[in-house]
């Protein structure tokens, strides 16, 4: 018994030694900017394997670059580091659809047609007692007696003639001289109709809120103003910060939400809640990155089920700030906001309109679309210039860009995207154009984690697709 018991007891000493061998840890330090100005390289030190990187985030990959080097003049900020995974090698095959034109009908040519035997046919009491077989004339008119035919009344060859010709669909009008079929002329004369669908048809759903939606959607889309930071804020309230400095912020951020597996929804508002902070306050550059890991505690709070304590903050910033640093700027930015953390994000819009770009998109291509739409929202992000545009805007643009990547042979754009966006494809046309050059520009770009997360086989590599260098101006152009 005792025996028992020890061996009992040191197998589970060593599974619980290797679970607990196997449990995720938080990363090592690295500096975000030097006193010099200069970034310095990362190092790495308790890492995890499966965790996303959160690897040179100071723009050191571009430091000779004159851009890069102006972007921080002086101050430190530490964040943590986790080990860099090499993204996957495996090329993954461009998915295509092929549009297969209908089976043209096969037009049925007789001259006559030959009856089965007679004794298959219902027989009157006067006809004749056995008949092998007879042919009726289809397109030929009858030449025989006008009473009776080999028996029988000439009404019942008639019938037996409609009848036929009624089971083996042949008409009595002539086809179209040519290949063309009369029905497929139907099919495309009903495919040149864009009709609306309705994707709000689904009671079944809860979640989808299919009874008061529309009101939803029409809420945010008055409120999405109110919730908007200023476009220039960086010309008009910040000194010490630049473009540059809030787009390393961010791209750090995207790192940490992948870390710490965070829902999208977090990241979006979390960038939201910075840029209206931003929007009239004067920061610090030493002191921007406790706004971003606010921002980020205050919309995981808001979003999330277990959202991250305050002391994963600190040590994701190697403990550069203690934890009433933080307590402290967070509740500044709830009091500048007037605890008004409800904001209509681009994520909120790209839901719906996913919904309604994917209804005539099989299967696998509609997880491509969600991926593709979610790469190219989060790209905007980064840049300060996309938030001239409110987030139902840059929503219906990402829908555009996606479907014009993904089906360059089909048109971008449909009734049933426009009844639901409000949107035309000439109202898009500036912010799509936008999109398209931070696509064409994420192959060289310095703040790689975005890229990365998408280049993931968990993602359909959506962020490998090739990019069509241009975009016809007849895309714009309404149906």
């Amino acid at each position: 018994m005792s025996s028992t018991t020890q061996n009992r007891r040191s197998s589970f000493t060593s599974s619980t030694a290797s679970s607990l061998a196997k449990a995720k840890r938080l990363p090592s330090s690295v500096s975000l900017w030097s006193s010099s100005g200069k970034a310095k390289r990362v190092t790495t030190q308790n890492v995890a394997v499966k965790r996303a990187p959160l690897a040179n985030l100071t723009n050191q990959r571009n430091a000779s670059s004159s851009s890069s080097s102006s972007l921080v003049q002086g101050g430190s900020i530490k964040v943590s580091k986790t080990k860099k995974e090499a993204p996957a090698r495996t090329s993954i095959t461009k998915s295509t659809i092929s549009w297969n034109k209908l089976p043209e009908l096969k037009s049925v040519n007789s001259s006559s047609v030959v009856i089965p035997r007679a004794n298959s046919l219902p027989r009157r009491k006067d006809a004749a007692p056995t008949v092998a077989s007879f042919a009726v004339p289809v397109h030929s008119s009858i030449d025989v007696s006008p009473s009776k035919i080999d028996g029988r009344d000439v009404s019942d060859v008639h019938s037996i003639q409609r009848e036929i010709t009624s089971n083996l669909n042949i008409s009595d009008t002539k086809e179209p001289e040519g290949d063309v079929c009369s029905r497929e002329i139907i099919v495309e004369l009903e495919e040149r109709v864009d009709k609306i669908v309705n994707i709000d048809n689904i009671y079944s759903d809860t979640q989808l809120c299919a009874t008061y939606v529309c009101d939803i959607y029409k809420h945010l889309r008055e409120s999405e103003e109110k919730k908007r930071a200023s476009p220039d804020f960086m010309d008009r309230i910040q000194k010490d910060i630049n473009v540059g400095m809030r787009a390393i912020l961010v791209d750090w951020l995207v790192e940490v939400a992948e870390e710490y597996r965070l829902v999208p929804e977090t990241l979006y508002l979390t960038v939201n809640y910075l840029d209206r902070y931003l929007s009239g306050n004067a920061m610090n550059r030493q002191r921007l990155q406790l706004l971003g890991v606010s921002c980020m505690m205050i919309a995981s709070k808001y979003e999330e089920i277990c959202a991250p304590q305050v002391e994963e903050f600190c040590y994701i910033t190697d403990n550069t700030y203690l934890k009433e640093e933080v307590l402290q700027m967070e509740s500044a930015v709830l009091n500048y906001l007037k605890f008004e953390m409800t904001a209509p994000t681009v994520k909120c819009f790209l839901r719906r309109f996913v919904r309604a770009a994917a209804h005539d998109v099989q299967e696998i291509p509609s997880l491509q679309l969600e991926y593709l739409t979610n790469f190219i929202a989060e790209l905007s992000l980064l840049e300060y210039s996309m938030l001239s545009y409110p987030p139902s805007l840059i929503a219906a643009s990402v829908i555009f860009l996606a479907r014009f990547i993904l089906f360059p042979s089909k048109k971008p754009w449909n009734s049933t995207l426009q009844h639901y966006t409000l949107y035309r494809p000439s109202d898009l046309c500036a912010c799509v154009k936008d999109l398209h050059r931070l696509c064409c520009s994420s192959h060289d770009s310095n703040l790689p984690a975005i890229r990365d997360k998408y280049s993931q086989h968990k993602y359909k590599c959506v962020a490998k697709k090739h990019i069509p260098p241009s975009i016809p101006r007849e895309v714009f152009q309404i149906n």
